[in-house]
């Protein structure tokens, strides 16, 4: 390997997982120790190689499609959240069922609900065909309508423009989205906003890291897997500002020619990706020639989200 002056490793605060990860993967381990292997998980718990090859080792198994589910088992939902067409299948089909929805997606699903009852329909800006936007569309059979860029926009046809409400996915680049809500708003100027945004404080904050850091750093190593959504966006930004940015599932994936003449390496994990591998990363920079590791002032996260009923272990089920 040739010579490499990285000096320091500059780690963005907050990374890693937030509340709701803590809460999904909780849950699914909690119903191990309660239920035993296996318990069935309706797609990955959340997006991330290592936790869902972790829980499969423990006896998780991942499924798409509930047919592959036995009568009488047990069935997580991920944390991204289903559609009520698949709630409800699960409910006729009698399986034990924990709910992992984040809360902060389950509060999506309870505004869109409520708003669809009083006759709204819905532009929903997010990423066709990732889980979390299935399960919100999947709340109503219709009258929510997807877009992913400003593009979108002028091409969408709702069937009503009286009563129309705006709704985004959770991970959303915070940027991205600002765009396309005024996209939205310049063309449907009367359509309802969230109270708060939909995006949510762990995008949020881990974004605005990446933001504070990358001005400081010569390249960005993000941990995260290909199919996490927050994690892409983390990437994402550091590149629009300029630094060099590449997203890792694990230290094996990082190449020592990325750090060759690059002294400060901005180190940072999507909200699914757990501290283990960030630890990794780091002691494969310290071996490239890194001498110093610096965390970031940034937002302490003190949120936790309760659990669902029925998964202590001296609760009766």
């Amino acid at each position: 390997m040739s010579a490499h002056n990285v000096g320091a490793i500059l780690l963005a605060e907050p990374r890693g997982f937030c509340a709701g990860v803590d809460r999904a993967i909780e849950i699914v381990e909690r119903a191990l120790q309660k239920f035993g292997a296996p318990i069935y998980v309706r797609h990955e718990i959340v997006h991330n190689t290592y936790v869902v090859n972790d829980l499969k080792s423990r006896g998780a198994i991942f499924i798409e499609d509930l047919d592959d589910v036995p009568a009488g088992a047990t069935l997580v939902f991920s944390a991204h959240g289903v559609s009520q067409a698949i709630q409800q299948e699960a409910a006729r089909r009698g399986f034990r069922i924990f709910d992992a929805t984040c809360p902060l997606v389950s509060k999506v699903h309870v505004e869109v609900a409520k708003l669809h009852k009083e006759g709204f329909e819905f532009i929903m800006i997010g990423h066709k065909g990732h889980p979390e936007v299935e399960g919100t569309m999947g709340q109503l059979d219709s009258g929510i309508h997807l877009v992913e860029t400003v593009a979108d926009v002028a091409r969408v046809q709702p069937g009503q423009t009286e009563k129309l409400a705006v709704v985004t996915q959770t991970t959303l680049s915070v940027d991205d989205a600002a765009e396309i809500t005024a996209a939205v708003v310049a063309r449907f100027p009367n359509i309802q906003k969230p109270k708060q945004q939909d995006i949510c404080y762990a995008t949020q904050n881990r974004q605005d890291a990446v933001k504070l850091m990358s001005p400081q750093v010569d390249i960005v190593i993000v941990v995260g897997s290909p199919t996490s959504s927050n994690s892409n966006r983390l990437a994402e930004l550091a590149r629009k500002l300029g630094v060099t940015s590449y997203m890792v599932d694990s230290a094996d994936e990082l190449q020592s020619a990325w750090f060759e003449g690059r002294n400060r390496v901005g180190l940072t994990a999507g909200a699914s990706a757990p501290e283990i591998l960030v630890r990794q990363v780091i002691d494969r920079i310290r071996a490239l020639g890194a001498v110093s590791v610096q965390t970031m002032d940034g937002i302490v996260e003190t949120i936790k989200f309760p659990l669902p009923k029925g998964l202590k272990l001296d609760e009766s089920s």
